[in-house]
């Protein structure tokens, strides 16, 4: 029988339960989960008669490391615990996955990659699970190709994250500074900013505009608007909020040469005839269309989602094939996100690297007025129908 690694899972909420049942149904033949934390009594019991009576069940995730069950550990807490545990499953040489988003500022997130460095046995992986979607991996190679030229522009609207209040009230860390640090950047969006950086490359200015607790009774932001500034002077719009009942999600992108479309589940290829700055100069009339033409692009059809990253991740681990995302790629989807909170707390442009120190203390500040409402027991969601997996 072939080794199957042995694997533990911190937090059996709503994305800790996904994964554990897509390693006990099989999808990761590579996976046995050995054992799994929580802090939460209730939930430990559900798990045991739910999931697996044969998984050890602990209280205290560090007695779940030092037991010596496991060799590898998925990090599925609220956000501020991320760096804390992935830190702590290094130190073990427990190899280590950690669900979106990397940490709630740059900060603690920079001390877990100086930390992963001390440990290049240790296989650390982010759960960047849209990076495996065929669509988003071809737009990829389209823009970062050189065919069509420099980037110049970009859009993303992702309003399709409609939250109705009872989600928020499920349980009394969600939507505050103390519990969450943030709202629908650092819940929702972490895989569009993501892939939005993975594909454009990161902007040098940025500018955000943002409402708190604007559509729900919340304290973090739930509708935003932010514009951004690249090396070359393309310029870029990112929009989402949680509060459109019927939302969009369309993401395009502007060559000298072409246009890329990704929305509904679709990639569209416009190719120009010629680049732009060729047609400008040499053309005559004053209304004319720049000549374009539709192309069919092909993909490999492929979209495994959390499967296809931790089944990499098992291959990491035993064979040194790569992953789907390295863990010391989250920090740079979470610095967009606290560039946009920096730069609406200051209400002013914020240009990257950006103060992490001043993010920290206006952090801080929204984390001290924090409040938690009372809330009854904390309500579990099954979340294998939502774009992404948020939790």
């Amino acid at each position: 029988m072939e080794k199957k690694i042995k694997l533990g899972i911190i937090g059996i909420g709503n994305m800790g339960t996904g994964h554990a049942k897509n390693i006990l149904t099989g999808k990761c033949p590579e996976f046995a989960l050995a054992a799994a934390a929580d802090i939460n009594p209730d939930r430990l019991a559900w798990a045991k008669e739910s999931l697996s009576p044969d998984v050890t069940y602990f209280d205290d995730a560090l007695k779940m490391l030092d037991s010596g069950l496991i060799e590898a550990c998925m990090v599925c807490v609220p956000h501020y615990d991320h760096p804390k545990y992935a830190m702590e499953c290094m130190k073990r040489g427990i190899h280590v996955m950690v669900e979106k988003p990397a940490g709630v500022y740059t900060k603690q997130v920079r001390e877990m990659n100086e930390e992963a460095k001390k440990h290049p046995d240790v296989v650390f992986g982010m759960m960047f699970n849209q990076r495996t979607n065929c669509i988003y991996r071809k737009m990829r190679e389209l823009v970062q190709s050189g065919k069509y030229g420099q980037l110049r522009r970009t859009n993303w609207i992702i309003t399709n994250w409609y939250r109705p209040q009872c989600y928020y009230d499920s349980g009394n860390w969600r939507a505050t500074w103390s519990g969450e640090g943030g709202g629908v950047l650092l819940n929702q969006c972490p895989h569009q900013l993501d892939l939005w950086q993975w594909i454009c490359g990161m902007p040098v200015k940025v500018q955000s505009n943002m409402r708190f607790g604007q559509w729900h009774d919340i304290e973090v932001e739930d509708d935003v608007t932010t514009y951004v500034e690249y090396e070359n002077g393309a310029t870029g719009v990112f929009v989402t909020t949680t509060g459109d009942a019927h939302g969009t999600n369309r993401f395009e992108v502007q060559m000298d040469k072409a246009r890329i479309i990704v929305e509904d589940d679709k990639l569209s290829l416009l190719e120009y005839d010629v680049t732009e700055p060729e047609w400008t100069r040499t053309n005559d009339k004053p209304f004319a269309t720049m000549p374009a033409h539709e192309v069919e692009v092909e993909t490999d059809g492929q979209n495994p989602q959390h499967v296809g990253v931790v089944n990499a991740w098992g291959g990491a681990i035993l064979r040194g094939e790569p992953l789907v995302a390295g863990g010391e790629e989250g920090i740079r989807g979470l610095t967009l996100s606290n560039a946009m909170h920096l730069s609406a707390f200051l209400g002013k442009p914020v240009t990257l690297p950006f103060d992490e120190d001043l993010f920290y203390e206006e952090l801080q500040k929204r984390v001290a007025a924090s409040t938690r409402k009372p809330t009854g027991k904390q309500v579990y969601a099954d979340t294998s129908s939502t774009y992404g997996g948020s939790k």
